[in-house]
């Protein structure tokens, strides 16, 4: 059984570093706008 406990333990630690990582990149990092240019082929502007 201190296997389990430890195992658990591990890999709750492992899951909180990762929600604390993921959590840290979403406050902190700011996303760059820019322009997006897409070209619509001609035959899909057709209506069938």
């Amino acid at each position: 059984m201190p296997s389990l406990f430890r195992f658990l333990a591990i890999v709750g630690i492992l899951g909180g570093i990762a929600y604390a990582a993921i959590v840290t990149l979403a406050t902190m990092v700011e996303p760059q706008p820019r322009e997006m240019t897409v070209t619509v082929p001609a035959d899909r502007m057709i209506k069938r």
